[in-house]
């Protein structure tokens, strides 16, 4: 996705995804330069363009005080001399946000050679290119994550599982959904299981990953669909019924050999069983927390758990 060639600025691939979520900077580029009357009178209103760590620059036309008192005839005019002057200051791209209520500008933008990146509930980004050769900006989102959770009771052998409501095939599957942005895994499991049928749970580790492609349901992106292992906290059933045809207690081993399930569910129970007979460690895949390179941000590294002579190493 991001190209061969390598000019000289060029970024590594791991720091080119970045490119998403520009840092801006402080002092907008250009702003020694806002000689045209477009250029001043948009200034005035609040429109500062920002230069990101990358070369890239970022408008965002929320910033205007008075959206409505801006023209697109006004618009075009300072985002023609705008681009002619971020290309001979060697930017490398444009990022430009236009919040739902001023989409009128995204045709004007468009006449400039933008194309879109991607929209979210209130504004859409566009993006130009500015450097040389095709675009190495990034796409955006390319899955989506679902999650479900195998709540298994190790006092009763037990797992909650559902039907799905309008499906036609009544399988017996993990209650599960899709993770809301910013959620952690284990979050996702715990919270559809209890808003599907009202059980409370403690995320205990990961169990298996199922990577889809052109998935009908995930609008033709990928998919992922992640299964945990839950501890329950309580048991006593009240299922959605909006979502949920049924929803019961079952056997570990009868979910492990019944026909009526999904292939994925199948699978994962008897990895279940496995490890409720022989040990859980030889199934967990465990979490652990990190702090990242980014100050005050953290990560989840998911892995089998390793021996305590194996953690503390300092020297092989």
């Amino acid at each position: 996705m991001l190209g061969a060639r390598a000019p000289r600025w060029a970024l590594p691939a791991r720091r080119a995804l970045n490119w998403a979520r520009p840092q801006p900077a402080r002092v907008p580029p250009g702003g020694r330069r806002l000689g045209s009357s477009a250029g001043r009178s948009l200034a005035a209103a609040g429109l500062q363009p920002q230069l990101d760590k990358f070369g890239a620059v970022t408008v965002h036309l929320a910033q205007l005080h008075a959206p409505d008192s801006l023209d697109q005839v006004t618009f075009q005019r300072w985002l023609q001399e705008s681009i002619k002057q971020w290309r001979a200051e060697g930017r490398i791209a444009v990022w430009l946000h236009i919040p739902i209520l001023q989409s009128k500008f995204i045709a004007t933008a468009a006449l400039q050679g933008f194309t879109f990146h991607h929209a979210e509930s209130d504004s859409s980004t566009l993006t130009l290119w500015l450097g040389e050769g095709h675009s190495r900006l990034p796409g955006y989102a390319t899955h989506q994550l679902g999650v479900a959770g195998a709540a298994l009771d190790v006092d009763t052998g037990k797992v909650l599982v559902v039907q799905d409501k309008n499906k036609t095939t009544n399988a017996w599957k993990f209650p599960g959904g899709l993770s809301d942005p910013g959620e952690d895994i284990g979050n996702t499991a715990v919270r559809e299981v209890f808003e599907e049928t009202g059980i409370k749970s403690e995320f205990k580790s990961l169990l298996s990953v199922r990577q889809q492609h052109r998935h009908p349901g995930a609008f033709g992106i990928s998919d992922m669909y992640i299964i945990c292992r839950l501890q329950p906290s309580s048991f006593n059933i009240s299922f959605c019924q909006q979502e949920c045809l049924r929803c019961e207690w079952m056997d570990l081993e009868e979910l492990a050999k019944t026909k009526d399930t999904t292939p994925i569910t199948s699978s994962v129970a008897k990895l279940l069983l496995y490890g409720y007979r022989e040990g859980f460690d030889k199934i967990d895949i465990t979490m652990r927390e990190f702090p990242a390179v980014y100050t005050g941000l953290f990560y989840k590294l998911y892995h089998r758990e390793l021996p305590d002579t194996f953690k503390n190493m300092t020297e092989l």
